[in-house]
């Protein structure tokens, strides 16, 4: 008995729910589709599904004996998938997504070397605060906030955490105040990121290290944006206090347009993932670019720390 077979030919039967069915996809005789299943089935002692004249269903050990003979089966593509890769040139349209605040700090820097070294691959990029669907909008690879929904059926690599750090202009400072304490934020304008659970407060800690919890500082949003360019521009025009992820804040802290508060104090960390639809069967290009980016991020514990 040809086991690969007997669960390649399972798992089709199952994904279409008949076997005339998952015979005519496969291009085989129902009988033959039949027999196999019935030689798995013997082979394995149990049965895996219940016939019926209108319908097939998993019996218990079915859906367990099918949950791992998918992985098998994906990690069998993706090894064939490794084994041609070498022997394909990457090549096409690579469609990718950002979100802002890690597309033009950290992704837009790297995109040079790889179109040097991949001449032949076509980089379309989407950079947005908008949700987006990679599988509906086609596109190859994501990068996500951990503050993100993430499909569980991607999958998700993750590449370095960023501290969220404070800061204000200088002109804002003069003009206001610089705050003392992290209690004092409640009495200052604050530029504010639309999510709900930063609405009404902002959280700090003593260390983004170790269990504490941290406590909520009330606070004043005098602008709500959902775009972190938004609210970068409202920070440089002295508008107020602003949360903003270090690997978006280095050069405006590094040429003096923002000042850096209470760096002691910790306001949370965010991680950045890269995703893509399936690691089955990647194509030449989407494989280049993910090895790419793997390799310029091997320590996905480590924080992308200001320079």
């Amino acid at each position: 008995m040809d086991r690969l077979q007997s669960m390649r030919l399972f798992s089709k039967v199952v994904e279409l729910g008949n076997f005339a069915k998952a015979a005519q996809a496969l291009e085989m005789s129902n009988a033959v589709v039949t027999r196999y299943i019935a030689d798995l089935e013997g082979h394995l002692g149990t049965r895996l599904l219940n016939r019926s004249t209108r319908k097939l269903s998993l019996t218990e050990t079915g859906q367990i004996y099918l949950e791992r003979v998918r992985q098998i089966l994906a990690d069998i593509d993706d090894a064939d998938a490794v084994a041609s890769y070498a022997a394909k040139k990457p090549s096409g349209t690579l469609r990718i997504y950002s979100v802002p605040h890690f597309g033009k700090a950290q992704l837009a820097p790297l995109l040079p070397q790889f179109a040097q070294e991949f001449p032949d691959v076509v980089l379309d990029i989407k950079i947005t605060d908008h949700h987006v669907d990679l599988v509906e909008e086609g596109i190859d690879v994501g990068f996500f906030l951990d503050l993100q929904k993430i499909d569980g059926n991607m999958i998700s690599r993750k590449l370095a955490t960023s501290e969220v750090v404070l800061c204000a202009s200088p002109e804002y400072l003069k003009k206001y105040g610089t705050p003392q304490t992290p209690d004092d934020i409640s009495q200052h304008r604050c530029l504010n990121f639309s999510y709900e659970f930063l609405r009404d407060n902002w959280m700090v800690r003593n260390s983004c290290d170790g269990p504490e919890l941290g406590r909520h500082i009330p606070i004043h949003s005098t602008v709500i944006s959902n775009n972190a360019d938004v609210l970068r521009v409202c920070a440089l025009a002295g508008m107020g206090l602003a949360l903003r992820t270090s690997f978006q804040l280095t050069d405006d802290v590094v040429s003096g347009r923002l000042v850096r508060l209470f760096p002691d104090q910790c306001f949370g960390r965010v991680s950045i993932s890269m995703v893509y639809p399936s690691r089955r069967l990647l194509s030449a290009k989407v494989r280049s670019f993910v090895d790419f980016i793997l390799a310029k991020y091997p320590h996905p514990e480590n924080d992308i720390w200001l320079s």
